[in-house]
């Protein structure tokens, strides 16, 4: 009998969690499964329940939330033999959809049931753990006002962009992709380990959460009339063919500048105080992840 810890991030809302707790008990019957069901209450709440889970031999741990609380959870699963599955109640659901996971829930838990699993490879930026990607360039700005707003959703961080834009000054970056040094002036730069940002906003198209390697994409200083072609490039997923995008891959990415101030992983900001470097790095296969079928 697979035991099975739940997680639910309670912003989920009380109708949606009953709907929830209605498709885990169809899904993951108790003849089957032993499932226990918990909630986040504090930062780092999700870490601590994972490591937890580990210890205690729990086959599958489920984050019912979006990419941030996705994070944290994973976070108290690398390394070992406690497989992360995911039902998406995000905005982006970036990582959810790099995987083929189904947006509804229902959907989703069937996943989880089948217990299909693979290992997946992760990054990290100066230790910080990311699943999707992370960057230093205007998504990060994004990341932070993103995060001070009460509003969620598409179009409050359209709405965001759209504000910010004016005032951004594309930074001048360099940046070492395994030993290969360049410089260069960026309005986004972003290194993906999933391809897309979220709401099939596709970056790195070709990327793959699965292949070691993690892409750099590179968006030049672009007009403020750039951003409508960009994103629907972006959303068609032949961005990295246009040129807006420069696109290079590596296992151990510099990148510094003495503009640098905030770092996105994951959508959530990180105040990168008096450091002007981030270094990032994939970790090949070391989060065990439950996937709808073989990707």
């Amino acid at each position: 009998m697979r035991k099975i810890l739940i997680i639910i991030n309670r912003k989920a809302g009380t109708d949606r969690e009953k709907r929830l707790g209605d498709a885990i008990r169809q899904h993951l019957p108790a003849s089957q499964f032993s499932v226990e069901t918990t909630y986040l209450q504090y930062l780092g709440h999700g870490a601590d329940l994972a490591r937890e889970a580990v210890k205690r031999g729990v086959d599958t741990v489920v984050a019912v939330g979006g990419d941030g609380s996705i994070n944290e959870i994973a976070q108290g699963l690398l390394g070992s033999a406690t497989a992360l599955a995911i039902v998406p109640l995000g905005s982006g659901n970036g990582l959810a959809r790099a995987l083929k996971i189904p947006l509804d829930a229902e959907e989703a838990l069937a996943v989880v049931a089948r217990g299909i699993r693979k290992p997946m490879d992760v990054g990290f930026a100066n230790e910080h753990l990311f699943l999707s990607n992370a960057g230093v360039g205007f998504d990060a700005l994004i990341a932070d006002r993103f995060r001070h707003s009460k509003k969620r959703g598409l179009l409050n961080y359209a709405r965001l962009v759209i504000g910010g834009f004016s005032s951004y000054d594309p930074s001048l970056y360099t940046i070492d992709t395994d030993g290969e040094k360049r410089e260069q002036k960026a309005f986004l730069m972003t290194v993906a380990n999933g391809n897309q940002f979220g709401y099939e906003f596709k970056l790195a198209p070709q990327a793959s959460v699965f292949d070691g390697l993690l892409d750099v994409c590179l968006v030049p200083p672009v007009r403020f009339w750039d951003l409508l072609p960009l994103s629907i490039r972006s959303l068609r997923g032949d961005v990295h063919k246009s040129r807006y995008m420069q696109h290079f891959a590596g296992k151990e990415i510099t990148i510094s500048s003495t503009d640098l101030s905030c770092l996105q992983v994951d959508g959530d900001a990180v105040p990168l105080g008096k450091d002007k470097t981030v270094y990032f790095r994939i970790a090949p296969g070391a989060l065990q992840v439950i996937i709808p079928g073989e990707s």
